[in-house]
C-alpha cells in the first residue's frame, strides 16, 4: 500500500509524523510538495489504447501513482516557486494550468480520498456549515453578513456583549517588505463603525462577541463528536483569535468531552 500525501514545503511536523507511522506499518509515504510542481517536480500522465501511465518525478526517484491506495489531501500551495519576477499574466497561466493538471490527477487517483475535492471545497463554505450547524440544533452566534455600513450598525446595537468582524476566506496581504499579515478576528470599536466606506469593496461578517471560558474545536462525523480544547485566554493576543498564538498554543491543546 502507499499514500500520496498533499503538501507543501513549509507544513509542519504533521507530515512527518503520518509518513513516520504508515512507513511503520510497512507501507510508502510518498510526499508531493505542490510548491515544487512544476518547477521541481514533474508529472508525467499518458492515456493511449489501454495504456493509462501516472508517474510522479521527484529527486531523481519515480513513483506509480496508479498504484495509490491512500491520498491525504492536506495543504496547496501549486507553483509556489515559479518565480516572481515572470511576467505577472504569464505567471498566473502557469500557476492556474499546474493547479488543473494536479486537481485532474487527484480526482482521478482509484484510491481512499481524505478527502475528496468536491467535498474539501463544499466544507469551505461557511455559509453553508453555519446553516447545518443551526439545522441540527447546534447554538450559533449571531452573525451579519454584509457590505451594507447601515446594517452593521445597527446589527452592532444589537450585540450587547460587543460585536466581532472576520473575513469568510483565508488570505494574506503582503507588505512592502514581503511580510505576510493575516486578517484575523477583530473587535469593532465605535471608530470602526464610523469608517465602514471599504465595505463597497468588500464584503465582511460579523458576530456578536461571545466572552470565551475555554475555545473549542468540535468535528462532528455523522453522531459522533471528536473535541479538542486550548485555553487560549491565557494570553492577550489569543483572546480573540488563538491563530494569533498559534505556535505558542500548539503543546496546550488537549481532548474535551
Amino acid at each position: 500500500m502507499s499514500v500520496l500525501i498533499i503538501t507543501h514545503t513549509q507544513d509542519n511536523e504533521s507530515i512527518d509524523l503520518v509518513s513516520q507511522e504508515i512507513e511503520r506499518r510497512g507501507e510508502i509515504a510518498i510526499r508531493f510538495d505542490t510548491d515544487r510542481f512544476p518547477t521541481e517536480v514533474q508529472l508525467d500522465i499518458l492515456y493511449s489504447g489501454d495504456v493509462e501511465k501516472l508517474l510522479l518525478l521527484q529527486d531523481g526517484q519515480q513513483f506509480d501513482l496508479a498504484q495509490v491506495s491512500g491520498v491525504w489531501y492536506r495543504r496547496l500551495n501549486v507553483g509556489g516557486k515559479i518565480p516572481a519576477q515572470m511576467d505577472e499574466q504569464f505567471r498566473y497561466a502557469s500557476i492556474q494550468e499546474s493547479r488543473a493538471t494536479l486537481f485532474g490527477l487527484i480526482t482521478s487517483l482509484r484510491a481512499f480520498h481524505l478527502d475528496s475535492i468536491p467535498v474539501i471545497r463544499r466544507v469551505e463554505n461557511k455559509q453553508l456549515q453555519l446553516r447545518v450547524a443551526r439545522e441540527i440544533g447546534l447554538d450559533t452566534p449571531q452573525t451579519l453578513i454584509t457590505n451594507q455600513p447601515a446594517a452593521v450598525k445597527e446589527f452592532a446595537r444589537s450585540c450587547a456583549t460587543g460585536t466581532i468582524a472576520k473575513m469568510m476566506a483565508s488570505f494574506a496581504i503582503y507588505d512592502n517588505l514581503g511580510q505576510e499579515q493575516v486578517v484575523f478576528t477583530n473587535r469593532l470599536s465605535d471608530t470602526d463603525l464610523e469608517n465602514l466606506d471599504g465595505l463597497k469593496f468588500c464584503p465582511m461578517t460579523f458576530q456578536e462577541l461571545l466572552p470565551k471560558q475555554v475555545e473549542l474545536r468540535v468535528t462532528i462525523v455523522g453522531k459522533q463528536v471528536f473535541c479538542a480544547a486550548v485555553d487560549s485566554q491565557q494570553l492577550d493576543n489569543a483572546k480573540l483569535d488563538w491563530r494569533k498564538e498559534g505556535i505558542a498554543l500548539i503543546d496546550a491543546w488537549y481532548p474535551y468531552t
